[in-house]
């Protein structure tokens, strides 16, 4: 292996403060745990888990050839994932009161359809496109990496938001019944939109 332990715990610390910032697999993972509690939403994490392998495979394979040939790749990159968390924010800010569990794609039972709705939200969610696409590239030197560099970062990839998405589901669907009150779903809403306009304005300085 050419990484070593600290380039192995910076990263897994970089994947989770990725985990902790509020985005659409949040929305989606407590959007089934709220209506159907642990159950239906671990299928959910699993899903998620195949783009968490995929994208660090992706930006390893090619982010070094794409900005070779398109130098500003980066920047635009940071402009439309700034731009689509701002979006986002305010959206959710819009429509605080709708309950979390109103959107039927995220919620349709079973488990089948739980990994599946996994899969879609991680395979179009820009804050993990901007992540492994953009930070990435600046923790690793791409061109170095071995076989076990590869597997050790997908695992790592893979672990840490598995782990936290799995605890984020059992929390909230121990507090299931608190946060299905529409106070709650407000409060939670405006505070998530908030969160999502915040990122996105800070996108742009990181």
């Amino acid at each position: 292996m050419t990484i070593t332990a600290a380039d192995m715990a910076l990263y897994t610390a970089a994947l989770f403060a990725l985990f902790l910032t509020p985005g659409p697999v949040w929305v989606a993972l407590i959007a089934r745990t709220l209506s159907g509690g642990f159950s239906a939403a671990w299928p959910l994490a699993v899903g998620v888990v195949v783009g968490d392998v995929l994208w660090p495979l992706l930006a390893i394979l090619g982010v070094t050839w794409i900005v070779s040939v398109y130098a500003d790749f980066m920047h635009v990159l940071r402009i439309v994932a700034s731009v689509t968390f701002i979006v986002m924010g305010a959206l959710i800010v819009r429509h605080a009161s709708r309950t979390i569990g109103s959107d039927s794609r995220l919620t349709r039972p079973g488990m089948w359809a739980g990994f599946l709705a996994g899969v879609a939200v991680i395979l179009g969610n820009p804050k993990a496109i901007l992540f492994y696409m953009g930070v990435l590239p600046g923790l690793f030197d791409l061109t170095r990496l071995t076989g076990p560099d590869i597997a050790a970062i997908c695992f790592a990839s893979l672990f840490v938001p598995l782990t936290g998405n799995l605890i984020l589901a059992w929390f909230f669907g121990r507090a299931r019944a608190l946060l299905t009150s529409p106070t709650a779903v407000r409060r939670i809403n405006r505070i998530a939109g908030g969160l999502l306009i915040a990122v996105g304005c800070a996108i742009p300085f990181v």
